[in-house]
C-alpha cells in the first residue's frame, strides 16, 4: 500500500478566526492555506469556487501552495454568487440562470487548471425540491444530464466528480445516493465523470460506505474520498473514526484492495464548534494512519478474506479485533 495523502477543507481553518488573526478584519483564503500548512502530513488542500480566488489569480494561488509545500487537491463548486441559484443551479428553470451556472463552472475548471489542478468536484446541493408539485421531475432530470454532460466536455484532462447528499439545502436532493448517482453518471457515459464519497453524506442515506465505494469503482470511477464521521442524522462533520470506527476501517480496507491512491480529504467542520483545526487536522491524520496501519495487515491476512467468503460475521470481527487491539 502507497503511503496515504492527506488533504483538508480550507474553511476548517477559520475556526477561532478572531484569536488567531486578532488584528485582520478580513481572513482571506490566502491566511487560510497558510495556516493549514502548519499541520504535520498535511499535502494539499481544496479550493472552493469561486470564492476563495476572491481578490487573487488561480496562478498566484497555486505559486503559494507550492511555496508552503503544499499541492491542489482539487476545486470544489459552490453556487451562491447568484441568490436565484436556490432553487437550482443546473436545473434552475430560468434559462439564462442555469446557463450562468454551467459556465460559472466552466470558469471554475479554467482556473482550476490555471492553478494546477485537474479535479472539479460538482456538489449540487441546490439541485432538487421541497414540495410535490415543485417540479418537473422528467425534464429536471435531463437538464442535470445535459448540464454535467457539457462540463464534462468543456476539458477532457479533467475530472469531474459528483459528490451526493440525500438533502440540504434542499429537502430532496436530485442526486440522494449511490444508485441514483450512478443512473446519471452511467447516462451521460463521460470518461471524465466519476464520484466522490462522503463519509457522513453515506452514513444517512442510510448507506455502508465501502458497499457504495465497491459500486463507485464498478460502475464508475472512485474521484474522491471524503472522510469525517457523524450519527446518521445529518451531516455532522466529526473527526475521522469518531464514532465508527470499524466502518471507516471497512472503507479503507476495500479502497485499498480496489487500488484507491488519491488523497482522503477530511471534510470536517471543528469551526461548527470553535475545535483547534490544526490540532483537529492533526487528530484526523494520526487516527487515519492508525487504522492504515491496522488496513495493511487485514489486506495480507487470508483468514479474513476466507471468512469474508464464507460470511462469516463473527470470525471476520475477531480477525479484525485483533489487528486493532491486539
Amino acid at each position: 500500500m502507497p503511503d496515504t495523502k492527506f488533504a483538508a477543507r480550507l474553511n476548517s481553518f477559520k475556526s477561532g478566526a478572531a484569536s488567531y488573526w486578532p488584528h485582520k478584519n478580513r481572513v482571506t483564503a490566502l491566511d487560510l492555506v497558510t495556516r493549514a500548512a502548519t499541520v504535520p502530513g498535511l499535502g494539499a488542500v481544496d479550493l472552493n469556487f469561486p470564492d476563495h480566488l476572491e481578490g487573487i489569480s488561480a496562478r498566484e494561488f497555486g505559486t503559494r501552495l507550492a511555496d508552503l509545500g503544499l499541492s491542489l487537491n482539487g476545486f470544489a463548486m459552490r453556487y451562491y454568487t447568484e441568490p436565484a441559484f436556490k432553487v437550482g443551479a443546473f436545473t434552475n428553470p430560468d434559462p439564462a440562470v442555469r446557463r450562468k451556472a454551467i459556465d460559472l463552472t466552466k470558469r471554475g475548471i479554467d482556473a482550476m487548471r490555471e492553478a494546477g489542478g485537474d479535479l472539479m468536484t460538482l456538489w449540487m446541493g441546490q439541485d432538487g425540491f421541497d414540495y410535490a408539485f415543485q417540479i418537473d421531475y422528467a425534464r429536471a432530470w435531463e437538464m442535470e444530464v445535459a448540464a454535467i454532460r457539457e462540463v464534462c466536455a468543456h476539458d477532457s484532462a479533467v475530472n469531474i466528480s459528483i459528490e451526493y447528499k440525500p438533502n440540504e439545502p434542499r429537502a430532496f436532493a436530485l442526486m440522494p445516493d449511490i444508485g441514483t448517482t450512478l443512473l446519471l453518471v452511467g447516462e451521460i457515459a463521460a470518461k471524465n465523470l466519476g464520484i466522490t464519497l462522503d463519509f457522513a453524506h453515506l452514513l444517512y442515506a442510510d448507506e455502508m460506505p465501502a458497499f457504495a465505494a465497491t459500486l463507485a469503482a464498478r460502475h464508475s470511477k472512485l474521484l474522491g474520498i471524503h472522510l469525517n464521521d457523524g450519527y446518521g442524522k445529518r451531516d455532522d462533520g466529526l473527526m475521522a473514526g469518531s464514532v465508527h470506527v470499524f466502518e471507516t476501517i471497512e472503507l479503507l480496507h476495500v479502497v485499498a484492495k480496489l487500488g484507491y491512491s488519491s488523497a482522503i480529504y477530511f471534510d470536517t467542520f471543528p469551526d461548527a464548534s470553535g475545535l483547534d483545526p490544526v490540532a483537529e487536522c492533526t487528530a484526523n491524520i494520526e487516527a487515519v494512519n492508525a487504522m492504515q496501519s491496522v488496513v495493511k495487515r487485514l489486506v495480507a491476512d487470508t483468514e479474513l478474506e476466507a471468512a469474508i467468503a464464507r460470511q462469516d460475521a463473527v470470525g471476520a470481527r475477531r480477525i479484525v479485533n485483533r489487528a486493532l487491539y491486539g
